[in-house]
């Protein structure tokens, strides 16, 4: 296994988006480079809107980094490095991009770009979000071609599913809007 690399402190500027879904749906944040991914997970789950309910992990330059689980010895798992003291900067130097997966059944996968490596900034929150498109697609409703379906349904009043997915979903979701304020306060309580 690589062993990480060692540079002085930076913030990320990071575009997380929602692979294979059109129209885009994405979000950028800001983040301390000292991070663990652990805590970069915690981030993603805020600013997207996920629930945080299923598993997830990193894939950064052919390496998987995600928390411990007793199957990874018992299936021969190609090892996987501890998200919660793996430290951002140390794993990510030299990379431009690097993937998230949540939820290994309806497999959300994210594409991570380092869009920009900034000077640290110790007045500066561990983590903000700068901006966003898209709502975030509901918990367990299929993945991506669930979700299509799901809107598909929501575009057609007389759909036969249409009531019972408009009351499961709540009037007010719209799978346009993002609501940048509340992401971005639940961000930034990371703290």
């Amino acid at each position: 296994m690589n062993t990480p690399a060692t540079m002085p402190p930076e913030r990320l500027r990071l575009k997380i988006t929602l692979e294979r879904f059109r129209p885009a749906i994405w979000r950028r944040v800001e983040v301390d480079d000292d991070l663990s991914f652990l805590e970069l997970h915690r981030v993603i789950q805020l600013a997207m809107g996920w629930e945080d309910a299923h598993l997830h992990e990193f894939r950064v330059a052919g390496l998987r980094i995600r928390l411990p689980r007793d199957s990874d010895s018992t299936f021969d798992e190609q090892p996987a490095l501890p998200e919660d003291t793996a430290k951002l900067g140390a794993w990510l130097s030299g990379q431009r991009k690097f993937r998230y997966w949540y939820d290994f059944g309806d497999d959300w996968w994210h594409s991570i770009a380092i869009e920009k490596r900034l000077p640290a900034d110790p007045a500066a929150p561990r983590a903000v979000l700068l901006a966003g498109k898209g709502a975030c697609p509901p918990e367990g409703c299929g993945g991506v071609h669930g979700y299509a379906n799901l809107l598909d349904i929501l575009s057609d009043p007389d759909n036969e599913e249409y009531e019972e997915t408009r009351e499961w979903l709540g009037d007010d979701f719209d799978p346009n809007v993002f609501d940048f304020t509340t992401h971005a306060r639940r961000v930034a309580a990371i703290g």
